[in-house]
């Protein structure tokens, strides 16, 4: 059988992944709003406690990141789809956990399984669409999984605070989680595909050297068959390209842990209502994920590198704007701009990766990224909740986030290059 690549050619598939990463989204936004804005009133978090506060993403971020290292080396001996599936049966636990909680610690407890559900279903969504695109389809097809999920975030963030509102805190991010979360096990069982056989076909053709595409500039001297030490060593530090990109990584999840944890929090303290801190922090989500559309077709065309550098720095200077004016609409402007620069660089950070990691080991290489990357919610929050513990303010974390923005941008200018094969193709006779 012959298994072609390209989005065209398996439309149905692509659409069926896409409707799961949606489904992904919903699932982690629905602690992303309501959670962290009433953990005083609804459950017990003492005021000011900015690092008990920080905890539940700290832990989500150090769970998450783990797991998507587990979940790129099992996708390559179990399949796609059963890490897909052993996802969402995690996940199932989630919304009567939150029901229940009566303290804090719960909520952790809850967002620890999270970490395990996000880590396995949105590496596998991500891995899956790239086994069954061509190469030059790459930043589109990321930036497509990503416009979906983080759309679905934006939405659960604004449906949950109206439910909230309307059924009460627990109660409404129960019947919110189970709905999406059992629709989710549903589709996987009926419609989802594993495409691990894609990305061995794709491996077999380069090793023929069958491909009529340009080669990328792969890491030298690496083994046919690496193992995970060998990988992880590559991604880390080995190859400077792949280790400036999973620095930029981990420090962009400072905006998301930041966007989580003290967002809801100073927006609320400011007097804007429930679903208003819903639709702004929706603005970020709305503007990060339908400029992927865009960004990630994008960087088809002119390539990864100067996206990646420019929204890192354009996602900080956003977080800046938040604290230099006031009012609803200079919010969600602020959050719009850092919601465009997340864009320019989300996709094209893991494109990037992808574009330099052999498909024999790509899987393995976008999980050991998306280790690094989610272990940013992990040290973001603990250094925002630090920084505001320490400044004695929350808006401290809002600075400590920025400058890392900044620094990390420049380490990645200086450090990265272009890796799009098209423009900066391999030398001639490398394989």
């Amino acid at each position: 059988m012959d298994l072609q690549q390209g989005i065209r050619a398996n439309l149905g598939q692509f659409l069926h992944q896409l409707l799961q990463v949606l489904l992904v989204g919903l699932t982690i936004g629905m602690m992303r709003t309501v959670v962290p804005a009433l953990a005083e009133s609804e459950f017990g978090v003492p005021k000011d406690s900015f690092v008990l506060l920080s905890v539940f993403v700290a832990a989500f971020g150090v769970v998450k990141g783990m797991m998507n290292f587990v979940a790129g080396r099992l996708s390559e001996r179990l399949g796609r789809k059963r890490v897909l599936l052993l996802g969402w049966l995690v996940a199932l636990p989630i919304p009567p956990m939150i029901w229940y909680a009566p303290d804090w610690n719960w909520i952790v407890l809850a967002t620890v399984l999270l970490g395990i559900n996000q880590g396995l279903t949105w590496s596998m969504t991500q891995t899956a669409k790239l086994d069954i695109t061509r190469l030059d389809e790459r930043g589109l097809t990321i930036g497509l999984n990503e416009f979906a999920g983080y759309l679905g975030v934006a939405l659960a963030g604004i449906a949950t605070a109206y439910l909230a509102t309307l059924l009460g805190a627990r109660v409404g991010l129960l019947v919110f989680g189970l709905g999406t979360i059992a629709m989710a096990l549903l589709f996987t069982l009926l419609w989802v595909k594993d495409t691990l056989p894609w990305a061995q076909a794709e491996a077999s053709r380069q090793r023929q050297g069958a491909t009529p595409q340009p080669l990328p500039r792969y890491p030298r001297n690496v083994s046919a068959q690496p193992g995970t030490w060998e990988i992880f060593a590559l991604m880390s530090w080995r190859d400077r390209r792949l280790a400036a990109l999973s620095q930029a990584g981990l420090v962009e999840k400072f905006v998301d842990a930041l966007v989580w944890v003290f967002y809801p929090l100073f927006l609320y303290r400011q007097g804007v209502s429930l679903p208003n801190v819903g639709w702004i922090i929706g603005v970020y989500g709305f503007v990060w994920g339908g400029s992927q559309l865009f960004t990630g077709r994008l960087s088809d065309h002119i390539g990864r590198h100067r996206p990646n550098v420019w929204g890192m720095w354009i996602c900080g200077a956003g977080v800046a704007m938040m604290l230099l004016g006031d009012g609803v609409v200079w919010w969600g402007l602020s959050a719009a701009v850092a919601g465009f620069g997340m864009a320019l660089l989300y996709p094209n950070l893991s494109a990037a990766v992808a574009d330099i990691s052999h498909p024999s080991w790509r899987g393995s290489a976008i999980g050991i990224y998306r280790f690094w990357r989610d272990l940013g919610y992990g040290v973001g929050a603990l250094g925002l909740g630090l920084a505001a513990h320490f400044g004695g303010q929350m808006e401290a974390a809002f600075w400590f986030v920025t400058l890392s923005m900044f620094a990390s941008g420049a380490l990645l200018a200086w450090l990265g290059e272009e890796t799009h094969p098209v423009i900066n193709p391999a030398d001639p006779g490398v394989v």
